[in-house]
């Protein structure tokens, strides 16, 4: 693989040429040593439509909406929301310019590689890799998770069905089935989708807050919204603002909003099949940002104005207090249009992750990255899809859930591990295009004069959150009540380092350059075509 990857860069780097290619984008996958694989028929708005479908406030906000009352209290929902937005606007456009330059679907393991030193490529892309893999896996297992909780909850209704651990998981598993199969046959479908979850998301949020608010008997006072801090952190009574203070529970508290606002590196995976990549791909990160915080900051607000009883809505027979909130204000048959409109955009949101998720496991099995990469870094010739790594997602994320049987907490922390890995593979290529801002060479979309300052903010951020979030969310610490986050990235850390140093720096060189294949005659926009080429290689080592 290093032989193959050293001599396809020489052979670039003296302007050999690549016949065939269809257009810009193509051209400049091609300089990065990729052919083209995957159908490039997406345009602004589906890749702004993949981010903003994953990112999804009306998924994130209901589904922490109870962890957000009882850590911190609407204080720090509605305030933390702006703290984080902001912050993570800062990341967003940090990563818009390095996606510019370098509009690829291995995303953030590709850019570390090529914003490192030659000597420290591999290292930086492997480790990247296994973070981004983790945090793609993790906040599938959030969304979809979020989906059958509410599908089980919504089950309740007008019926004396009681939903368990075990059907809860049952559940989980339909939706991640549902959602693998739409990946596998429906592919040519997916661009429709996505502007039909756009709209959903969009219009269905907005219905849904102007429906609460209209229709609640009464609403609380803007002091309870901006003001009131709660702590419910103590399973015994006494919160960490007791044991600790309350600054540490409005740390722990800002978990809803920033793994909410997670997940838009969508639109770096999805450049392959993004015309004009390196202006849409930067320009949907930015764009899903920004609207959904100000849709989610709006989606906030409804819900917190429209509580009737803050009791008993944080100890709702539902489960779920955004449920409780529709019950009190529409009633049971208007709850019922309600919760569809959000289990559609969860559904919506864990399909596109799906996508997202398959193409980045594509890309780094194309590069060698994951055990088992010859096997899945095949895409399906009919479909122009990496269809193996869509139902290597479904399988990775169903077993990260498992825990739900046996722990209070699961879910947040399934939710942490989404926000801890996906921020620390942002953070590494930001933190080398700081590092080695000399070298670095600007695409069409960049910050001028303030790409450092912005980059070095967005790394200190994510610092701070990868902290955060793996520290105890409910006191007293036991096996119910651990945040298991910090056991899941320990894991990734040990096993990406631990293998790196066994075996994987051996033979691991990062990102493959594929255009190989020109020095054998090969039309590189032929798909199917690498994998002829590793056979006739296999075939010669043989000889």
């Amino acid at each position: 693989m290093s032989s193959r990857s050293s001599d396809v860069e020489g052979r670039v780097a003296t302007g050999t040429t690549v016949s065939a290619v269809g257009d810009a984008d193509e051209v400049e996958l091609a300089r990065m040593g990729y052919k083209q694989e995957l159908k490039r028929d997406l345009g602004l708005l589906q890749n702004f439509g993949v981010s903003f479908s994953i990112i999804s406030v009306i998924t994130g906000v209901p589904s922490l909406f109870l962890f957000g009352l009882n850590t911190g209290g609407p204080a720090v929902m509605v305030w933390g929301w702006i703290v984080v937005a902001t912050f993570t606007m800062l990341v967003g456009l940090a990563m818009a310019e390095v996606c510019s330059a370098h509009p690829t679907s291995g995303g953030p393991y590709f850019w570390a590689a090529m914003l490192s030193k030659p000597q420290h490529a591999a290292f930086a892309s492997w480790v990247t890799g296994w973070f981004n893999l983790l945090g793609q896996v993790a906040v599938t297992t959030g969304i979809s998770f979020a989906v059958a909780n509410f599908i089980s909850t919504v089950a309740t209704f007008q019926t004396d069905y009681t939903p368990t651990p075990g059907t809860t998981i049952g559940t989980y598993a339909a939706v991640l089935v549902a959602q693998g199969l739409i990946n596998t046959f429906g592919v040519h479908l997916l661009r429709y989708l996505n502007n039909i979850s756009v709209w959903w998301h969009a219009v269905g949020t907005t219905a849904l807050v102007i429906a609460i608010l209209a229709a609640a008997p009464s609403h609380q006072s803007a002091k309870f919204v901006f003001q009131t801090f709660i702590d419910n952190t103590g399973a015994d009574g006494v919160g960490w603002s007791q044991r600790a203070s309350p600054a540490y529970v409005v740390v722990i508290g800002i978990l809803m909003a920033q793994y909410t606002l997670t997940g838009f590196d969508a639109s770096a995976h999805m450049t392959e099949e993004t015309h004009n990549a390196a202006v849409s791909g930067p320009i949907g990160i930015v764009m899903a940002i920004g609207v959904s915080a100000v849709l989610g900051w709006f989606l906030i607000l409804g819900l917190l104005f429209s509580i009737q009883d803050l009791d008993s809505t944080v100890a709702s027979p539902t489960g779920q207090p955004v449920a409780q909130i529709f019950l009190d204000t529409v009633g049971e048959k208007g709850a019922i249009v309600l919760m569809v409109i959000v289990i559609g955009s969860m559904f919506f949101c864990g399909t596109f992750s799906i996508t997202s998720n398959s193409r980045m496991m594509y890309a780094f099995a194309r590069d060698g990255g994951i055990p088992g990469h010859k096997f899945f870094h095949k895409v399906d010739m009919k479909r122009k899809s990496p269809v193996r790594t869509v139902w290597l997602a479904c399988t990775l994320s169903f077993l990260l859930a498992l825990p739900s049987l046996g722990s209070e907490v699961a879910f947040a922390a399934a939710t942490s591990i989404a926000t801890i890995g996906l921020y620390i593979s942002y953070a590494i290529p930001i933190f080398l295009r700081v590092l080695n801002r000399a070298s670095f060479k600007r695409g069409p979309f960049h910050l001028g004069p303030f790409s450092y300052p912005v980059a070095l903010l967005a790394v200190v951020w994510i610092g701070f959150i990868s902290i955060a979030f793996i520290l105890p969310q409910e006191n007293p610490v036991n096996s119910q009540t651990l945040n298991y986050a910090i056991v899941a990235v320990g894991i990734v850390v040990t096993y990406s380092l631990g293998f790196w140093f066994l075996s994987a720096r051996k033979w691991f060189t990062g990102p493959v350059n594929q255009i190989a294949a020109e020095s054998m005659g090969i039309d590189v926009t032929n798909p199917g075509e690498l994998e002829r080429i590793e056979r006739v290689e296999s075939e010669k080592e043989k000889m």
